[in-house]
């Protein structure tokens, strides 16, 4: 692999030379840059390694499932500076390069200018990229390149720059940054990186979603191990229900969420053919969805020619996990989500799950902020039309752990996490049933 990565990036190089380019003193240049300037590491969720030399490839996945992936980096070293460096994913939900510094960065005077970068796409059929730096200790945020960079596939060298400002949020703390800049991806691909900087200037370039709204505006899940399968899951959606209407038995419970709801097809298919299936219910859970995607589903007719007697909705664990959103952001996203359950089910109850509880320990990062969304939702409830429930007491440990026993990957439940939602959710939901006109 190592061979392949390094011809690949030369290939690269050659057709379309990377020019180096004069900086003002001001300005941040990450590469062109000597090897030893910055710490780059490249690997996926499990293993990193750091580039030393010409190339590097790390440790394949321990998982059943991953290890047949791979990813590797491979730099271009010129005039004793490493001018560009290769990245190079197979089958791999996440794999990172992360350019480090060796020592903190204040990139406060920076916030007003732009992270800008040239990147050769060779190859992102089935991948996506993803633009990162830090934000403060323990805070990452990125800009989704998916659409822009496949149209760059085999377009040669192309220039991309982005407002401090996406990665900036109410509270982040840019004075001491030790990762000015990463790719993320995803799926497979081949992508090579050269001219990145940070510049104090404002310079036009993409734009990025407004994060102060994301979550409230409706869109379509734009994932590259989403874009396969989400809108004909959709479609499928609507046939189901098409059905189950055609047979006089439209459904009286609906689920609506993420891949926890989804799972009730997978670990939790024995629960709910058991519990649910004779109340035809539906289950519109999308794995990776947060609630802006959730919102678009509704627009698009998922519940529309319907009225069952309750809808559980639990969503909002995406926010906080993919984008480390705000709570705040995230409980409007939820209210949003319940003022259109109202308007197209204005005679269904809504019962609102507290989003479950992520992570081994108590003080899991992610796990907080789904707490506090938690509290933010909980006042969403009027006791009339919309019942809030929170069941995690009864998915963790007496010492506020969560076990693999319920969690395997800490964040879904197997047959038995969905065993205990379903007979802790049952005396509310039962109740809701039968309250119902």
């Amino acid at each position: 692999m190592m061979a392949r990565l390094h011809a690949a990036l030369f290939g690269a190089l050659a057709a379309c030379a990377v020019p180096a380019q004069a900086q003002p003193a001001p300005d941040i240049v990450i590469l062109p840059a000597p090897a030893t300037a910055w710490r780059t590491v490249v690997g996926h969720w499990e293993s990193q390694v750091e580039l030393t030399g010409d190339s590097v490839v790390a440790p394949a996945p321990t998982a059943e499932y991953a290890r047949a992936s791979s990813v590797g980096a491979s730099a271009l070293t010129a005039d004793g500076k490493r001018q560009a460096v290769l990245l190079d994913w197979k089958d791999l939900w996440q794999a990172t390069l992360r350019i480090e510094s060796r020592e903190p960065l204040d990139l406060r005077p920076y916030l007003g200018g732009t992270l800008e970068f040239d990147i050769d796409v060779a190859d992102l059929a089935k991948g996506g990229v993803r633009a990162k730096l830090s934000c403060g200790d323990g805070c990452e945020r990125g800009v989704n390149l998916i659409d822009a960079a496949r149209g760059w596939a085999g377009k040669g060298w192309q220039h991309v720059a982005l407002p401090m400002s996406c990665f900036a949020r109410e509270g982040a703390d840019f004075s001491q940054v030790r990762l000015p800049f990463a790719i993320d991806a995803t799926g497979t691909g081949r992508v090579s990186i050269a001219n990145v900087r940070i510049t104090r200037t404002a310079r036009a370039g993409l734009a990025c979603p407004d994060y102060r709204t994301e979550s409230v505006t409706p869109a379509m899940l734009n994932e590259s191990w989403a874009v396969d399968w989400w809108l004909p899951r959709h479609e499928q959606k609507l046939q189901e229900k098409a059905r189950l209407i055609a047979a006089g038995t439209p459904p009286e419970v609906v689920f609506i969420g993420d891949s926890i709801t989804q799972g009730w097809e997978k670990d939790g298919s024995e629960v709910w053919q058991r519990h649910y299936a004779p109340l035809h219910a539906l289950a519109l859970g999308f794995g990776g969805d947060r609630t802006e995607n959730a919102l678009w589903r509704l627009q698009h007719s998922e519940v529309d020619g319907i009225a069952p007697r309750v809808a559980v909705l639990m969503i909002g664990t995406n926010n906080t996990g993919h984008r480390g959103e705000n709570p705040a952001t995230t409980a409007a996203g939820i209210k949003r989500l319940l003022d259109e359950i109202r308007q197209r089910l204005p005679k269904t109850k809504v019962l609102l799950l507290a989003i479950f509880p992520r992570g081994e320990k108590p003080d899991d990062g992610q796990r907080g902020l789904n707490e506090r969304v938690n509290r933010l939702i909980e006042g969403y409830a009027d006791g009339r039309n919309v019942h809030f429930l929170n069941i995690n007491a009864a998915l963790l440990n007496a010492d506020g752990t969560l076990s693999k026993d319920v969690m395997p990957d800490l964040l879904h439940p197997n047959a038995k996490g969905y065993d205990i939602w379903q007979r802790t959710m049952a005396p509310t939901l039962d109740k809701l049933l039968a309250d119902h006109p």
